[in-house]
């Protein structure tokens, strides 16, 4: 058996994931970081984005589009706490591409300083999950 980690994601709505994992792709404030086992413990913010888990004995991935939260790394598991977890195969790229367009809209067309922030992290998340469906796609490892 591999040496693995196990991982709970869980947001605000549900428990997403619990398993096993050889290896952990999270898109952490700073940039992506790559979780194998043991690795040193952490606490760190995560952006919107793809969280990829590499299962235990699978060849496939598993990516869930994350919104933002917290990560949790100690030596033998991982916590993700998101805001919002959708695993990928549920992530619907036309809505994504609507809501990016319609967060363009919004910051063509802003009326005060506030419109334009919500506009913009409306935008931030169309894009990370538009990148996810992406990753998906081809995927990626």
């Amino acid at each position: 058996m591999a040496n693995t980690v196990h991982i709970d994601v869980v947001s605000a709505e549900a428990s997403i994931f619990s398993g096993e994992a050889e290896f952990v792709v999270a898109p952490a404030g700073a940039g992506e970081v790559g979780i194998y086992p043991n690795h040193a413990p952490m606490i760190t913010t995560i952006k919107p984005g793809a969280l990829r888990i590499q299962l235990a004995d699978a060849a496939e991935e598993v990516v869930i589009y994350i919104s933002g939260g917290l990560l949790e790394v100690q030596p033998g598991m991982i916590t993700v706490l998101a805001d919002t977890a959708i695993r990928g195969h549920d992530l619907d790229e036309a809505k994504a591409n609507a809501a990016k367009e319609a967060a363009l809209e919004a910051m063509k067309n802003r009326s005060s300083d506030m419109d334009y922030a919500k506009a913009q992290a409306e935008l931030s998340e169309a894009l990370a999950q538009i990148q996810a469906i992406q990753k998906l796609r081809k995927g990626v490892h």
